[in-house]
């Protein structure tokens, strides 16, 4: 693909939740997170003007391809001398899948990820967990705490259940608005997700999903009333939770209770 020249800056556009990152400092401290020495593939979504690309190539070379919806965007990083124009993928992550996104084998996903779109980000991490070993970058600071809360949290709820399951959750560092341009009106967390062997828990994950989103549902009421409005058995919680409140459980603890709902089905 031959690049083609782009005139002008990249301009913001609000309906695509971009700011652009401007601090290289950060961008750096988020290429530092990325695991080193692996074979697997890097996937950066929403890369803009490349502020993260760029030290995301330093480190990994060919292995970095990016997924970019901003048609702007792309014609940018396509004149860009730094940047393999092969490796660039126009279109939306949200309606693509991993073969799509040239994405063969494990990978990880990287981005500054735009905040209008970044809790369907980590849900499609979880939908594909089998590849993606790793989902690194920048969210909205109440998002990225709400991933990494402990259970008895007011922000804990159904993403910090299910991806604490499945990824070792770190808040890494919070970034202020100035850092972007334009700034958003909120701050930004930056949290690392690592898929480790023992985070492969024996249970069905749609199922998973389907009784966390019912317990954190109506959150206010005993697992017992909830569950039992979401469709299951109440009989087959166990009796020393069915009085407890969803956030009143770990995350290991939602595995027994699927596992439990699951053997009443």
């Amino acid at each position: 693909m031959k690049p083609r020249s782009h005139s002008g800056p990249v301009r913001a556009k609000k309906h695509l939740g971009q700011h652009f990152l401007k601090d290289s400092a950060v961008s750096e401290r988020i290429a530092d997170l990325v695991p080193t020495g692996s074979k697997h593939q890097i996937l950066e979504v929403g890369p803009g003007t490349g502020a993260l690309t760029q030290p995301l190539i330093q480190r990994h070379g060919r292995a970095v391809h990016v997924v970019e919806i901003d048609t702007e965007s792309v014609a940018f990083l396509q004149a860009a001398d730094w940047m393999n124009s092969d490796h660039i993928h126009s279109g939306d992550l949200l309606k693509s899948t991993p073969d799509m996104l040239g994405m063969t084998g494990t990978f990880t996903l990287v981005g500054n990820f735009p905040y209008n779109i970044s809790s369907q980000i980590l849900f499609r991490a979880l939908e594909w967990r089998d590849q993606v070993d790793g989902c690194i970058g920048m969210f909205q600071k109440e998002v990225a705490l709400r991933v990494c809360a402990d259970s008895g949290s007011k922000v804990y709820g159904i993403l910090s259940v299910l991806l604490q399951n499945y990824f070792s959750c770190e808040y890494a560092f919070t970034v202020g608005p100035g850092a972007f341009d334009p700034p958003p009106k909120v701050d930004s967390g930056v949290i690392r997700l690592i898929r480790t062997p023992d985070k492969d828990p024996d249970v069905d994950y749609a199922l998973l999903k389907r009784v966390v989103k019912a317990a954190f549902g109506l959150r206010r009421k005993t697992l017992r009333n909830a569950l039992r409005s979401g469709g299951f058995n109440d009989d087959a919680i166990p009796e020393a939770w069915r009085g407890q409140r969803a956030e009143q459980l770990s995350p290991a603890d939602f595995i027994v209770l699927t596992q439990a709902l699951q053997a009443a089905l």
